[in-house]
């Protein structure tokens, strides 16, 4: 059995087709994590980079002063781990059937 290399190759080329992509996309997509009751809101996109933060103004007091950054702290960590979900999702969707699938195989860090 004679290996396909002109047909692998056309594979490889195919799927960093997918992935460039995919990475293309992943600046549309948002996840939004909350803290403080919804009171500090943080937006982040597939790059894994904060694109919008929303501070309710009641927390805009002397006496949340300390609390405040703990709140921005929890609502962006949220923000980042659901947008990087979100993002290897689109990144396994972009490159279904184009791999083999390979344990232990993580698409998820490419280009970030």
């Amino acid at each position: 059995m004679a290996f396909d290399m002109m047909g692998m190759m056309g594979k490889v080329k195919e799927l960093q087709d997918k992935m460039q992509q995919a990475q293309t996309q992943l600046q549309h997509i948002t996840a939004t994590g909350e803290a403080g009751g919804g009171l500090v809101k943080a937006t982040a996109n597939g790059h894994r980079h904060l694109v919008k933060l929303d501070i309710d103004p009641s927390l805009l007091t002397p006496e949340d002063r300390e609390m405040l950054p703990d709140l921005v702290v929890a609502a962006t960590n949220k923000a980042l781990d659901a947008a990087a979900e979100l993002a290897r999702q689109e990144m396994q969707r972009q490159t279904s059937g184009l791999l083999p699938n390979i344990p232990g195989l993580d698409l998820s860090n490419f280009g970030g």
